[in-house]
């Protein structure tokens, strides 16, 4: 359930029809449901009852301070990709003992800010990002506590653009050269060997591709304590999917009853990085229609929501449900929905079955919780949209809708130019 329903014709999120959202603050809009979010963490946080774990939300799929203070409340960790979603986590009231950080470009700057939080690890990408790491704990008289990312090249069955753990991607080390990057850590003065990260990949719909690279891990583990490198922790990552169309994704009970049997004769803390499953279906983007039109091969619905505001479906050609916010009788057509920018590639869906709408009809872009306003820009000097948490039959704004004097606040005219 993801308290998103139609009542008497009308699309509510838990106990607020949207279109009260939508004629108060504007569109576009995102909007989420708190239950949802709730009962998301918590489904799949509890599935991992069993065993040593800690559940780190992954920030970069939604990076509201209000939803990560809701998850902190829960006890979630954060898995971060930049000194920005540090700090974002730390405000948000993250505690650092449950912050662990990937990427592959972090700066020293960054590897500053985490060690001076003293954050639980850092997911290390690559040989040269050991070095700086050492180098910069050695400097501040610390031991940063590491985990190298291994790639286990394992086919994640998912969108090319978002499969990471693949030997021809850009994230980890092979895991063919993870054994001598290992010796290398455990002999360094500022290096803390703590655990072993592992990452394949996005929106993925089977168990079987987690397995497969939990099973290389294992292996890979065993050799490491041979070598007198103990290991505490694996982290296994995010990538669980989530229903956009006819997906059929695991239960995150099937999903974790899998790794636990897995992880049975480890004897480490599974570190997860649960994102899109938390957030995708927790909300949806409202927008309305500008005007309609059509050509001799295509009909037009042009709508005040474009890719700066969710780039999903032209980055990836991503499919996104969209409904009427309320529901309507009439002739079916055949359309593309299209933003405002200036782009071909700006489309919300194409070819979609919807009612024939009217100017000034609003529609719900659905799944839209994950790397929707996270991924927004300003692109064409749009304002972002604002952003609204639903909790049971009142919402708070939790990001105003950005103004003219928000657009341009960084940029200075040199006095040059009068």
């Amino acid at each position: 359930m993801n308290h998103f329903s139609l009542q008497g014709g009308e699309l509510y999120c838990e106990s607020v029809p949207l279109a009260r959202i939508a004629e108060r603050e504007g569109t576009p809009l995102y909007v989420y449901s708190r239950a949802t979010l709730e009962r998301h963490f918590q489904a799949f946080d509890g599935a991992f009852s069993l065993v040593p774990h800690l559940s780190c939300y992954s920030v970069k799929a939604n990076s509201n301070l209000a939803i990560l203070r809701l998850f902190a409340r829960l006890g979630s960790g954060v898995d971060v990709v930049s000194g920005g979603e540090i700090q974002r986590a730390l405000k948000a009231g993250i505690e650092p003992e449950k912050i662990v950080y990937s990427g592959v470009g972090k700066t020293r700057s960054e590897i500053e800010l985490a060690l001076t939080s003293d954050i639980l690890m850092f997911n290390v990408e690559s040989a040269q990002e050991l070095e700086l790491i050492n180098q910069v704990a050695t400097e501040k008289g610390v031991r940063a506590r590491v985990a190298l990312r291994v790639n286990p090249d394992v086919d994640p069955q998912t969108h090319p653009y978002i499969s990471t753990g693949l030997k021809k991607n850009k994230f980890g080390i092979s895991i063919d050269d993870a054994f001598d990057v290992y010796v290398q850590a455990a002999a360094m003065q500022g290096i803390e060997v703590t655990g072993i990260d592992c990452h394949i990949g996005s929106q993925i719909t089977a168990v079987r591709p987690f397995v497969d690279a939990l099973t290389r891990v294992k292996a890979f583990v065993s050799r490491l304590r041979e070598q007198g490198i103990e290991i505490r922790m694996i982290d296994l990552g995010g990538g669980l999917g989530i229903t956009y169309d006819n997906e059929q994704p695991p239960e995150p009970a099937q999903y974790a009853e899998a790794i636990i049997s897995e992880m049975a004769d480890m004897d480490c803390t599974l570190i997860l990085e649960p994102g899109r499953c938390l957030v995708g279906n927790a909300g949806c983007m409202v927008t309305r229609v500008l005007y309609t039109k059509s050509t001799e091969l295509k009909n037009f619905v042009i709508v005040d929501g474009g890719m700066n505001d969710l780039l999903r479906p032209s980055l990836y050609d991503a499919y996104h449900g969209v409904v009427p916010v309320n529901k309507k009788n009439g002739p079916v057509i055949k359309a593309d929905i299209v933003g405002p920018i200036c782009e071909t590639g700006d489309f919300i869906a194409r070819e979609r079955d919807i009612v024939t709408p009217e100017q000034g009809d609003l529609l719900a872009v659905m799944s839209a919780g994950a790397y929707g306003f996270s991924m927004a820009s300003n692109y064409n000097s749009r304002l972002r949209a604002a952003e609204v948490l639903v909790d049971g039959s009142d919402y708070h704004v939790i990001r105003r809708r950005e103004t003219f004097d928000d657009l341009v606040h960084c940029e200075i005219v040199p006095p040059a130019l009068g």
